[in-house]
């Protein structure tokens, strides 16, 4: 682990893996507060780093620092549950040679931890040199050799009340400035910190030169035009909006993401034909949760449900209406939003 002032969160990491591994490693790079204090409870082997505006720097010194066959990384505010630590326990006893496991990171998720999104990250490596980080921002570690992937060793992220900072773009302007051409890969995630930032105009335009360059990674080229529609639509460009989403079809096969966002559109026009059609083509997609892009879950059964509520109602039809009420109802039974139309229809039925 790297971790730089994560007092708030730090325990309740290491609390819930330390049966897991042989070592804990922690580098800091640079904390004021309590970090290093709480993490001595869990281990000794604690370095400092001084830290260099480069997440793949820091992240290869804490691997040189590791002894063991593999290598498992975390963030100070990931979060494991028990199921996923003994699974950790039966792959260290019984799991198959391999250099690299694909682990499913949770980075939204209910109250009872059912995942809302998710993607694949290179979790476990081997401790060989040709497994190291590389970027100094949204910084990876290029998978090789034999690659496993892995459906029960999950990580949560368990970020709270932390608000979205300028580090990262910070990061990446200084790359400009220092002359630096970037990958396409560091032109998606660059457009991405933009965005997040409410630099629309700016991200508009990066994102345009990641798509028109080709050399985009599938699943980057399908999340740059939904992030590029959010940005047209912040802007009230509804048509470059939908030209945007629609480009996306071009790389993979439709996405539930695009499909909503597109009933969306269609529903804020009040043209509820054309969303109810985009609603049913997001309820009847399947996530491609293998192919290691972000899947917002919901986007493939219970929001299009919700919606497909909403429309119908609007166009008088209570019955279906209901019906897909009901969908939604099955998927997420204490919603807010199902609970407050479950109420309506009770009380719609009575009258």
């Amino acid at each position: 682990m790297i971790v730089k002032d994560e007092e708030d969160c730090i325990e309740n990491c290491l609390s819930s893996v330390k049966d897991a591994f042989d070592e804990i490693i922690i580098v800091d790079t640079g904390s004021t507060d309590k970090t290093k204090e709480k993490a001595s409870r869990f281990t000794d082997k604690i370095f400092d780093y001084t830290w260099q505006f480069d997440f793949s720097k820091a992240r290869n010194f804490s691997f040189d620092k590791a002894t063991c066959e593999y290598i498992m990384w975390l963030d100070a505010d990931d979060i494991m549950l028990p199921e996923s630590v003994e699974k950790i326990k039966e792959w260290k006893k019984n799991g198959e040679d391999c250099d690299c496991v694909m682990c499913k990171y949770i980075t939204s998720y209910d109250e009872s931890f059912k995942p809302l999104f998710e993607f694949f990250r290179e979790r476990i490596v081997k401790n060989s040199p040709l497994l190291r980080w590389s970027d100094p921002i949204h910084e990876v570690i290029t998978p090789t050799g034999k690659i496993v992937y892995n459906n029960d060793i999950l990580v949560y992220h368990n970020k709270k009340n932390k608000p979205y900072t300028d580090r990262n773009l910070n990061i990446y302007r200084k790359m400009i400035k220092d002359g630096m051409v970037f990958t396409p890969r560091q032109q998606f995630y660059y457009a991405r910190e933009l965005y997040f930032n409410n630099l629309i105009d700016e991200a508009i335009h990066e994102f345009s030169i990641f798509l028109s360059s080709g050399k985009g990674w599938s699943e980057n080229n399908i999340e740059a035009c939904l992030n590029l529609a959010k940005c047209y639509q912040l802007k009230g460009e509804t048509q470059n909006a939908i030209t945007a989403l629609l480009g996306s079809f071009t790389y993979d096969v439709p996405r539930g993401e695009v499909l909503y966002q597109l009933g969306r559109i269609f529903e804020d026009e009040a043209k509820y034909d054309m969303a109810i059609y985009w609603y049913k083509q997001a309820l009847s997609s399947n996530p491609n949760t293998q192919g290691g892009g972000f899947v917002n879950v919901d986007c493939y059964r219970f929001l299009p449900a919700l919606q497909l509520c909403v429309c119908y109602y609007k166009k008088g039809d209570v019955i279906l209406s209901q019906h897909y009420h009901n969908v939604a109802k099955s998927i997420k039974p204490n919603d807010k939003n199902v609970l407050y139309n479950e109420k309506f229809f009770n009380n719609l039925n009575k009258k």
